[in-house]
């Protein structure tokens, strides 16, 4: 057995090394030399091997690098080396001024400087031990950041063991958010109608300081490092220069921007300083300057710092570009989710390396904040050189024929009705059938947790789309297997398994029903809620605010979002076809709960259960009365525990919560 495990060891060991590399030529180099293919078997092949032996787990393996637990908040932790802030430089004149600070400090010393981009994102500090990563922090006060160690580890330019080995070594970079990531977020936020980000800087910011740091993982955030905060490599010497110490960053794995110059004098500063000025907007990532250090590492200590930020360095801050255009016209799109936005079609004009016509207005709000009238003169920007923004109005030189905007009353892509719900921003689309929201409804209704009709994934659902098969949800119980057949990927056993798992959907629960409706805010816990007062989907289809806000767990948001979709006479057809197709739309019949071990419990499910799967579990607990919570606490009345349970049991244990394994509930269940 002793031999076995250490030939796993040792297979584990090889596929962290070669993953690691692998890591590199992708995420530092940008060189990659396998497939993605490839790569997901080598990384599922240890993922596997380390679930099956979680002894052999190491907190530098490539598995730790996404998800894990939320956290219940941000530690402070102070920095070997503070990591200030630096002064700010507007123009050729100030940079002159730093120059000459310099000069009378060093006393006719020879000096270099060296010039990098400054990354428009948030400054970190990383911190390795024996050449493990062992801490990451924000830049906070300078002095104490907060740990933020879980989410650094999703980035994957970060290298979790350096490629050579060192003592100690905290390193600076700033975290930012590609101008492409930038856009699909934005986008993706605004679809939900949640707030948008005004710049990727903000973006990064928001996105490292997520307490789930699955969260952080699916946001595309990057690296680039840039100096040394505190370093000992045994038996070698520390660079002498900054130049040098980034050539070391290079060499022990980290991602360092290319675009640096060693510079003789402040003149060559100031011109290479002109040139990224022009070119900036051709980067797939947000610059808002230069950085200018000293480059002697020795004279960098001589010069010294404020309180605030250092002697021998400077930012030197472009200029936002900024245009005049006219608005010629304000239109409305319709999201994937039903969300309305309007943009502002503009005259077109030039700005930050393109040609800009459109600018986005976000929503009602921000146009009545703004005054922005069609016909009106106004000042744009490139927020984070990316998203043309309106930044003013220029109501001086109105002339009294603008026009002012008002959102529709009802949908352009449908005609629904259009609703804006109290506390939120957006206006919405509330046809459920609206041919916008076409492909993200399908989806939804086809899931596992919705009318779980296995088969039908996104893909197929844009094959349907695509071939016009399927106009809105009620279609998909008008498929046959011949018309499956005709697309691409079905033969005749996949198209008849499809078939057959649609007819199968007919007989769901009516709670899965209501959530498969994707009314907004109606989760699964509240559609069950709701299956649980109305014995069938024509009372809920006619219930009043004030009797939905009565029933438990039924807050004011769920019932005017449920209220405003049944009263749509769209989305009432639409429900009628359902149930002309045979889905059942009838609540069951309850048995009483009040024999139940799980009537009025809270419940929480931790490790990997082996006859059923999480889904499941959940259902059986709350069909007798239970509510299954995320985390553990002194409230918690079951913890039910399969294999490779996670720190849910290590808590139950410590609070003495009633621990139950797979087979007790199992027995409990049937009773």
């Amino acid at each position: 057995m002793g031999g076995e495990l250490e030939d796993i060891r040792r297979r584990i060991e090889e596929l962290r090394k070669e993953i690691e590399k692998h890591d590199y030529m992708y995420y530092v180099l940008d060189a990659p030399v396998i497939t993605d293919a490839r790569y997901d078997r080598l990384m599922q092949e240890l993922l596997q091997l380390e679930q099956e032996n979680p002894a052999l787990v190491t907190p530098d393996s490539p598995t730790q690098r996404v998800g894990g637990k939320p956290r219940e908040g941000f530690i402070t932790v102070k920095h070997i080396t503070p990591l200030l802030s630096l002064g700010n430089a507007f123009g050729a004149a100030d940079l002159m001024d730093f120059d000459n600070r310099v000069k009378t400090a060093l006393r006719g010393e020879s000096y270099s400087y060296v010039v990098e981009l400054k990354i428009d994102g948030l400054a970190v500090a990383l911190t390795y031990q024996h050449g493990v990563f062992a801490r990451g922090a924000t830049r906070g006060d300078g002095e104490n950041g907060e740990d933020i160690t879980a989410n650094l580890k999703t980035i994957r330019s970060i290298p979790l063991r350096l490629r050579t080995p060192v003592e100690i070594l905290e390193v600076r970079g700033e975290v930012y958010m590609p101008k492409e990531s930038f856009l699909k977020l934005n986008s993706r936020r605004e679809e939900r109608g949640e707030p948008t980000f005004a710049n990727p800087r903000n973006a990064a910011a928001g996105s490292l300081r997520q307490l789930n740091p699955g969260v952080t993982a699916g946001r595309n955030l990057n690296i680039f490092v840039y100096g040394v905060g505190a370093l000992h490599i045994p038996g070698q010497k520390p660079p002498d220069t900054h130049h040098e110490a980034l050539e070391l960053l290079k060499d022990l794995g980290f991602r360092v921007n290319p675009h640096y110059l060693v510079c003789r004098d402040i003149e060559e500063v100031i011109s290479y300083c002109a040139i990224w000025r022009d070119k900036k907007s051709e980067l797939p990532y947000s610059i808002d300057g230069m950085v200018i250090k000293v480059n002697s590492l020795a004279q960098q200590n001589f010069l010294g710092a404020t309180m605030k930020s250092p002697r021998w360095a400077i930012a030197y801050k472009y200029p936002p570009e900024q245009a005049e255009t006219t608005v010629k016209d304000i239109m409305v799109s319709v999201g994937r989710t039903g969300v309305i936005t309007p943009t502002a079609i503009l005259e077109p004009v030039f700005i930050a390396g393109s040609t800009v016509s459109k600018a986005t207005l976000h929503n009602e709000d921000m146009i009545r904040e703004k005054d922005v009238r069609i016909g009106d003169r106004v000042i744009i920007h490139k927020a984070g050189d990316v998203i043309p923004e309106v930044v003013e109005v220029l109501k001086n030189k109105r002339n009294g024929s603008e026009m002012p905007f008002a959102m529709p009353s009802a949908c352009p892509a449908c005609g629904a009705e259009v609703v804006r719900q109290s506390g939120e921003a957006a206006h919405r689309c509330t046809g459920a059938a609206c041919p916008a929201r076409l492909l993200e409804g399908m989806i939804h209704f086809a899931s596992r947790g919705a009318m779980d009709i296995a088969g039908l994934g996104p893909a197929v659902i844009t094959q349907l789309v695509n071939a016009g098969l399927v106009r809105d949800v009620s279609d998909i119980y008008k498929i046959n297997a011949e018309q499956l057949k005709q697309l691409e990927r079905f033969a005749d056993k996949s198209a008849d398994n499809l078939v057959n798992a649609i007819e199968a959907s007919k007989s769901n629960p009516l709670h899965r029903l209501i959530y498969a409706l994707g009314i907004r805010h109606v989760g699964e816990r509240a559609a069950r809620i709701l299956a649980e007062h109305y014995s069938n989907i024509y009372e809920l289809m006619d219930a009043k605010f004030e009797e939905l806000i009565n029933i438990p767990e039924i807050g004011s948001k769920i019932a005017e979002s449920l209220v405003n979709f049944m009263h749509e006479e769209q989305n009432r057809r639409l429900i009628e076809r359902l149930a002309q197709s045979g889905v059942n739309v009838v609540a069951e019949k309850k048995e009483s709960t009040d024999q139940s071990d799980f009537s009025g419990k809270t419940v929480v499910l931790t490790g990997t259960l082996s006859s059923l799967n999480r889904d499941e579990a959940k259902e059986i607990i709350e069909s007798r009365g239970g509510k299954v919570a995320s985390s553990v606490s002194k409230k918690t009345d079951y913890v039910i525990v399969g294999e490779n349970p996670g720190s849910k049991y290590d808590k139950a244990v410590k609070l003495g919560v009633n621990i139950i394994g797979e087979q007790e509930f199992l027995e409990l269940a049937r009773k």
